[in-house]
């Protein structure tokens, strides 16, 4: 299917489906899932890379299970804005699941999600080493709780009407 709008997401979640939230590096693949309501985003074990082929193997057995309608992809762009080498591989792998998958995928800026990610386990006084094991699915599910809170906030705002003017 490839990349649609976040405002697209709504008509692909119904029945049901969860939406599932991913941290792409190079050695892992962070991978996080909403509830049904769409309110909360829960980490997932990291899956470990290996080749293209086996990674979308494993990540698309996973989202199935987790039965999820729509897939946000943590876009690394950098400070001032533009995309470098880390973004184009993300597009990449993008267009390659688009090649074995109907799902669509939704970019989503990730600047400092791994640094917030970080902060909430240190925070949460995990060590170094366990920091490590987690910092990958914990910088995913941040990159999903922001599109959940923006989802949220799209349908509070598509509520709210003016009211009309009262007759005095």
């Amino acid at each position: 299917m490839g990349i649609i709008a976040i405002e697209e997401l709504p008509a692909r979640l119904a029945g049901g489906k969860t939406l599932a939230g991913l941290d792409l590096g190079d050695k892992t693949i962070g991978v996080a899932v909403s509830d049904q309501r769409f309110s909360f985003a829960h980490p997932r074990p990291v899956i470990m890379r290996k080749k293209f082929s086996l990674d979308a193997a494993i990540l698309l057995a996973l989202l199935q299970k987790e039965n999820a309608g729509a897939v946000v992809i943590g876009l690394p762009i950098n400070m001032d804005g533009s995309e470098g080498p880390r973004a184009q591989k993300s597009r990449a792998f993008i267009r390659n699941m688009a090649q074995i998958s109907d799902l669509p995928f939704v970019l989503w800026d990730e600047r400092l999600s791994t640094v917030a990610a970080e902060r909430t386990l240190i925070e949460m006084d995990f060590s170094r080493r366990k920091r490590a094991g987690k910092i990958d699915s914990a910088a995913a599910a941040f990159i999903l709780q922001g599109v959940l809170d923006r989802l949220q906030s799209l349908h509070a705002s598509a509520r709210t009407e003016p009211d009309p003017p009262s007759a005095a």
